[in-house]
């Protein structure tokens, strides 16, 4: 950034920030500008960044996506007021079975006549497991949604012959014991299932069959050369560090991973969960500043770890747990009905800033799923009778519908706020995707109580034709939805843009999507 660059930026503290707002009252919006050259190009954005995850959790699948002998559910028990909002979000990449979950979970229970299947005591989160929903019906609903599955395995309790074994059973064509009982149970071509996760979480003493990162390391290298052996082409996924938990040195732990393991997976996954616990607006909305920050560490460790590698494979980032979560959080999260968070509009917020930075990051992040689809930490929230669209829904709808192509890199120069834990944090957040000819532009305006009008100018190109708007927006940053109750929801516009140049005004707490063909 110029000397005069910095010297035109307007840093408000909590104690600054009065007489300066005020005087920006009087004078009309506060001021901001944007700069896109279409031709500095941050990378690719893969479409997997805007999957989302499943877990047999809470009402998550039962008494969410599954409900047998419901009258809202298909023949196969698929919940279909809940296919259909889901189908709405472009979900393009569903993991499945957690989470949690997995570390103790034998994928052979989960197969065969329904009932016939074993009922368990379901251990990582305090229930009982029907099976009842199992690889053939989580594959059939990836299929029905026309999404990429990704299976995370057993690493925690579960042998690398379990591991394997599951590959065969659901990618290979040959005449085997896997691929006749899979045969027997009525699918007669393999799916051929290209994302596999190596374990979740593993980093954590919460997690059943929890290791240190070099025992980690070391089981999940034999796991990984078993399943590739079955299936050359599948792609794998590695358990980053969750970093939930204090002591745990989740840099270390991702370094030693990678060390062990960077001949043989495709991704790393990190996960981060955000909250609001101070109810302190303004540093969370900052949230995604430390989302920013572990994806460069993580991309650091990865070009460390492989640097001295001849034709190394690409390792990527794969953000496959994140959203905001803390109300429904604690240390008796047991039974079926939990962590079932009701968003509101703050919350929407923060996870448009953390897709802005998947975005941002498209070099090097090319997966990301939301936790989870439904009832659970979720963008959509059923009843008995319904379902209901939370506000978290909308930001993750227009971004995952109208940003593809190539992520952009975007100059901006606006005033900023203090932040206690992240130092200066522009009031605008942003990302811009091109796609042949046509710009996607999202901000969110951070600023709890100022419009920021900026002017957006094209370096390279010219604007044609009006521009489509949507703005996420509601009453107040405590706003939310519930059944018969739509206060945070998408409102459509237009705009118009001038040659090279749009003007455009910025709502106070909002997200806008900018949508605008090119000449």
């Amino acid at each position: 950034m110029s000397e005069s660059t910095k010297l035109t930026r307007r840093t408000f503290t909590a104690a600054a920030a009065a007489p300066l707002l005020a005087s920006a009252q009087q004078q009309g919006a506060l001021r901001a500008r944007l700069k896109i050259d279409t031709e500095r190009v941050i990378g690719d954005i893969d479409p997997l960044i805007f999957g989302n995850f499943i877990e047999h959790l809470g009402r998550c699948i039962d008494g969410g996506i599954f409900e047998e002998n419901h009258a809202l559910s298909d023949a196969n028990g698929f919940r279909k007021d809940v296919f259909e909002a889901a189908s709405k979000l472009n979900v393009t990449q569903l993991r499945w079975p957690g989470g949690n979950f997995s570390s103790n979970y034998h994928w052979r229970d989960g197969i065969g006549p329904r009932d016939q299947r074993p009922r368990r005591l379901e251990m990582a989160w305090g229930t009982v497991e029907t099976n009842r929903f199992g690889t053939h019906e989580f594959l059939q609903y990836a299929e029905q949604m026309y999404t990429e599955p990704y299976i995370c395995v057993n690493l925690g309790t579960g042998s690398w012959t379990d591991a394997q074994q599951w590959v065969e059973y659901v990618n290979s064509a040959e005449d085997t014991e896997m691929t006749r009982l899979r045969r027997k149970n009525g699918r007669q071509q393999p799916w051929k299932v290209n994302y596999w996760g190596l374990g979740n979480e593993m980093d954590g003493p919460w997690q059943m069959g929890h290791r240190s990162a070099d025992d980690y390391g070391k089981f999940a290298l034999e796991a990984a050369k078993l399943m590739r052996w079955t299936d050359p082409s599948i792609k794998l996924i590695a358990a980053g560090s969750s970093h939930f938990a204090s002591g745990i040195d989740w840099i270390g732990w991702n370094r030693t991973v990678l060390d062990h393991l960077k001949t043989h997976i495709d991704y790393i996954a990190v996960h981060r969960y955000v909250g609001n616990a101070d109810n302190n607006y303004y540093e969370f909305l900052a949230s995604s500043r430390d989302v920013d920050a572990r994806t460069k560490t993580v991309e650091g460790l990865i070009d460390a770890a492989t640097s001295d590698m001849p034709n190394r494979r690409p390792i990527y980032i794969a953000w496959d747990e994140y959203n905001v979560w803390y109300r429904a959080r604690g240390n008796k999260e047991r039974g079926r009905r939990i962590l079932e968070e009701i968003y509101n509009l703050e919350d929407a917020l923060v996870v448009a800033t953390f897709l802005n930075s998947f975005i941002n990051h498209a070099h090097i992040v090319k997966m990301a799923n939301m936790a989870q689809l439904v009832n659970v930490i979720a963008p959509i929230f059923s009843n008995d009778k319904g379902l209901f669209l939370q506000t978290i829904y909308y930001p993750l709808q227009l971004i995952a519908n109208n940003s593809r192509g190539k992520s952009l890199s975007v100059f901006l120069d606006c005033p900023t706020y203090e932040s206690k834990k992240y130092g200066a944090v522009d009031y605008l957040d942003c990302s811009a995707a091109l796609d042949n000819g046509t710009l996607v532009l999202n901000v969110v305006n951070r600023h709890r109580d100022q419009p920021i009008e900026a002017d957006i100018d094209l370096q390279d190109r010219r604007f044609s034709g009006p521009v489509e708007t949507a703005e996420v927006n509601g009453p107040d940053i405590k706003s939310e939805n519930g059944f018969g109750k739509t206060l945070v929801k998408s409102t459509p516009g237009s705009a118009r843009a001038e040659g090279e140049k749009l003007r455009y005004r910025f709502a106070p707490h909002s997200y806008t999507m900018l949508k605008a063909r090119l000449a």
